[in-house]
């Protein structure tokens, strides 16, 4: 299997059937099917049932009115799917952790199941089928951009969606926006039997990943490699290589796994950029991941840092 069928929020097989966005009678003759399910998003938090996501019928009360918001995901083994945004709704208790790295609260709507709720998908997505992870990153991502770009940005007008969500049209000056997805180099940068780790301020005590980046206007994917390991960690990159990329719908990104190739090991960190750096022999990486290091916790399990480090340790990333 490929590293891009075994990354999180890839290889679910979505078929995004772009061609139906336009095609307002036939979004409408989905929308009315019973095989058509509908998945709620409150303020980027999908709706998670016991058994994955949690789709309800589009007749249901909580989404029946949204129909001309919502977003059209694509077929799912030839079944509609939508997603709606329910972020209008103030639960009783508003927690205060919302935007956190992980935000622990869960939300109950109370007309939907009592064991539904909406929850942070950072905390999920290592549970759910690829398909639904496809899904709920599709449609966080999508809901997301909708509400950062409701103005257009070239006449400053309130835009309108058109193509079931997928893009934003300007009534006053004709101007069609986009869904937008910035691309992020992740480095795998290895010195002989050593990785190079780092952490950012902010993270959970002790956690250290792979250093990563944006990549620049007019920079290649190879360039940014070199430059944010240089600018974060002071290190020099030679050969840089691409691995496997994911979607990272926090909010709107794409990972770009590479590997590179360190020609200098003495590190000196940015400390704007980062908190902190070191090279971690293969040896010691086998201790952070068994839970048995004194002062290292590994990636996030679904993140691609993780995937990618743990496919060096078993020497199956050439």
């Amino acid at each position: 299997m490929g590293l891009e069928r075994q990354v999180t929020f890839g290889g679910g097989g979505l078929d995004r059937a772009a061609h139906l966005r336009g095609d307002p009678a036939a979004l409408a003759r989905l929308w009315a099917a019973d095989t058509t399910r509908v998945l709620p998003v409150w303020r980027g938090k999908p709706l998670i049932a016991p058994e994955g996501l949690g789709w309800i019928a589009p007749g249901h009360v909580c989404v029946a009115k949204t129909r001309p918001d919502a977003v059209f995901l694509g077929l799912a083994d030839g079944a509609a799917r939508f997603a709606v945004d329910l972020s209008d709704w103030a639960p009783d208790d508003m927690p205060d952790t919302l935007g956190a790295f992980l935000d622990p609260s869960e939300q109950r709507h109370p007309d939907l199941p009592c064991t539904h709720v909406f929850a942070e998908l950072r905390r999920e997505m290592t549970r759910l089928t690829p398909l639904e992870a496809e899904l709920a990153a599709t449609a966080k991502a999508i809901l997301g951009w909708q509400h950062s770009h409701r103005f257009c940005a070239r006449c400053g007008v309130q835009s309108i969606p058109a193509q079931a969500g997928w893009q934003r049209d300007c009534p006053a000056c004709g101007a069609r926006h986009f869904p937008r997805t910035d691309p992020v180099v992740i480095m795998l940068i290895t010195d002989g039997n050593s990785v190079l780790l780092g952490r950012s301020p902010g993270w959970p005590e002790g956690m250290f990943s792979l250093l990563a980046g944006f990549v620049e206007p007019g920079e290649t994917i190879e360039a940014a490699v070199r430059r944010e390991v240089a600018e974060e960690a002071g290190i020099t990159v030679g050969a840089v290589h691409y691995l496997a990329s994911q979607p990272w719908p926090f909010p709107a990104s794409l990972m770009i796994g590479c590997r590179g190739v360190a020609t200098t090991r003495e590190i000196t960190i940015d400390p704007v950029e980062i908190e902190a750096a070191r090279w971690v022999p293969r040896e010691e990486l086998l201790a952070v991941f068994a839970g048995e290091h004194d002062s290292i916790l590994p990636a996030r399990a679904g993140a691609i840092a993780q995937l990618l480090l743990r496919m060096w340790l078993a020497d199956r990333l050439d």
